[in-house]
């Protein structure tokens, strides 16, 4: 699979909000199906609201057949001041390892950035499953700051991680 020309869209109309709204809810997007209702919250309503908030992005790649396969977003922390919260990364399982992730993450930073960002805070599960995405994390300058026990559900830490944005 060709990864040099894939091409990342930035989320502009309601009906793509919708087809990543589905992409997210679908059994092939995350290999942790046991969505807390936050999540569910979130992968129902953040890609229809990205479209008319400040510095709320959602970015996607299509296959071929004009098919989401992989989606990230970021937003400004809620004190607007130059922090930037990267909130799900989601490839398809039959698109895993071909570099769509880091393409999205390129994207994701190059915006955080223009918009003089100073950080990219995110954050994961400690479960075995989310190993790939912390070796993600830490390949690309993020560094684990923090630990949320039981955060997710009964013995599930949250994993946080941070990455300063330097001029």
């Amino acid at each position: 699979m060709e990864t040099s020309n894939l091409t990342v869209h930035e989320l502009l109309t309601e009906k793509d909000a919708l087809r990543i709204t589905e992409f997210y809810l679908s059994p092939v997007s995350f290999d942790d199906q046991r969505h807390t209702p936050g999540e569910l919250d979130h992968f129902r309503n953040a890609p229809m609201l990205s479209l008319t908030q400040r510095n709320h992005r959602h970015w996607f790649i299509e296959n071929e057949d004009g098919e989401i396969v992989a989606v990230t977003s970021c937003k400004e922390n809620e004190h607007q001041s130059g922090g930037f919260l990267w909130d799900y990364l989601a490839v398809h399982r039959e698109y895993r390892r071909h570099g769509f992730a880091k393409v999205l993450f390129q994207a994701l930073e190059s915006f955080a950035r223009a918009a003089q960002g100073r950080y990219i805070l995110t954050y994961t599960c400690d479960l075995p499953e989310y190993q790939p995405i912390q070796r993600m994390f830490r390949t690309n300058g993020f560094e684990l700051i923090g630990t949320y026990p039981n955060y997710y559900y009964e013995g599930e830490a949250r994993l946080a991680f941070y990455k300063p944005l330097s001029p």
